[in-house]
């Protein structure tokens, strides 16, 4: 599998949908809180300026948001992008 990294909030809704379906696949993931601005301005460089949580990233492929993820999962494309 390769390595997911999600960054989050404490409190967004959606990250917590995003999380829950990576665990429904059992793939395991790196949650980075944005809670520092630092870390945030990280993730605004690696997500082409997003803002909004979840940003994650399967490998070096940025997926989006959950809608994003949650999209390719229900067109069978999520599993072949967590494949090594």
């Amino acid at each position: 599998m390769k390595k997911v990294q999600i960054y989050t909030t404490m409190t967004c809704p959606y990250c917590f949908a995003a999380k829950a379906l990576l665990k429904k696949k059992n793939i395991e993931f790196d949650e980075i809180s944005v809670g520092d601005p630092v870390v945030r301005e990280k993730m605004m460089q690696r997500a082409g300026g997003r803002r909004s949580v979840p940003q994650i990233f399967i490998g070096k492929t940025h997926i989006g948001g959950f809608d994003d993820m949650a999209a390719l999962d229900r067109q069978g494309k999520l599993d072949a992008l967590l494949a090594d």
